[in-house]
């Protein structure tokens, strides 16, 4: 893996490059969900890096994207674990590495990152894909319990609980439709142990207010680029209607295309449950997109 310092904070990343300075793929971007790394999407990339460029990398806090003491003092105008805050995050990393044209692919947390970084690079980024990820619905007790028990969660994390037996098994079987790997469990432990708690309770707090929960729907009515949904059937934690509901905000549902696909015998890990559907729908979207662009510029360049 390689660093890039954005904003006093070290990010760790990994870019997949096979192609040519020259070629005009986009580059993929994916972008992991709270207390994750972007270790879960590699079994996805592996299976699209010989299509695509694909970049995956750590938030601020997460992984191995570790704050340092001056993480704070460097944001000082923004909320520092904000949506807003990893967006500006974002688009400072793209344009550290020269990429000019990207999908955004998030997971959960990260796609409503990734709706923030596709609204602040309209510019840079041609489309989203949002995995696991929805909302727009406030539910003000289900909220308050939910952040409660998240930060009960973050706050008792002692190092000794990568070592209790059978952990990681539990860790492999909670929010999925069927039990990923033991290696898996092991690395959902691994991430959810390392972030840091700052990070972590902060992400957790500014993403769900009822201001942000609003502000969503509006960021995807205003979206001119394609935004599509894949949502897991048995998906208990970001449940269907909910991907649906923040999906009907964008054109493309409200043109009756379809923007929401929704995978049967699969939870809240769409990426490592059913990996071959996740591909075959970003493959699909990405390459409808690019032969349209392709035709719409033949067509400007026959008209001049």
């Amino acid at each position: 893996m390689s660093k890039i310092n954005i904003r006093g904070v070290d990010h760790y990343y990994e870019f997949i490059n096979n192609f040519s300075d020259q070629s005009s793929k986009p580059v993929l971007v994916f972008i992991h969900g709270w207390l994750l790394s972007h270790n879960f999407w590699k079994p996805l990339i592996d299976k699209l890096q010989d299509t695509y460029p694909c970049l995956a990398y750590d938030l601020k806090g997460f992984g191995e994207s570790k704050l340092s003491s001056t993480t704070s003092e460097n944001n000082s105008s923004l909320t520092p674990f904000s949506l807003q805050d990893y967006s500006q995050d974002l688009q400072e990393l793209l344009e550290e590495l020269k990429i000019d044209k990207a999908w955004l692919i998030g997971h959960s947390l990260g796609g409503s990152v990734a709706l923030w970084g596709a609204d602040t690079s309209t510019e840079i980024i041609e489309g989203v894909i949002c995995v696991n990820a929805g909302g727009g619905i406030y539910l003000q007790e289900e909220f308050n319990r939910f952040r409660q028990a998240g930060e009960n969660l973050v706050k008792f994390r002692p190092s000794w609980l990568l070592n209790v037996p059978f952990l990681d098994l539990i860790f492999a079987r909670m929010m999925v439709k069927n039990p990923l790997t033991k290696e898996w469990g092991k690395q959902r432990l691994k991430d959810f142990l390392g972030a840091d708690e700052q990070a972590a309770i902060g992400s957790l707090l500014e993403s769900t207010t009822e201001e942000q929960v609003h502000y969503l729907p509006q960021i995807v009515s205003r979206l001119s680029q394609p935004v599509y949904f894949i949502a897991g059937k048995q998906d208990f934690v970001m449940e269907s209607k909910y991907v649906r509901h923040l999906a009907s905000f964008h054109n493309l549902f409200c043109d009756n295309q379809k923007n929401v696909y929704e995978i049967d015998n699969c939870g809240h890990f769409a990426m490592l449950e059913q990996t071959v559907q996740v591909y075959n729908h970003i493959l699909e979207v990405v390459q409808e997109y690019q032969e349209c662009k392709l035709i719409v510029e033949e067509n400007a360049t026959m008209d001049t």
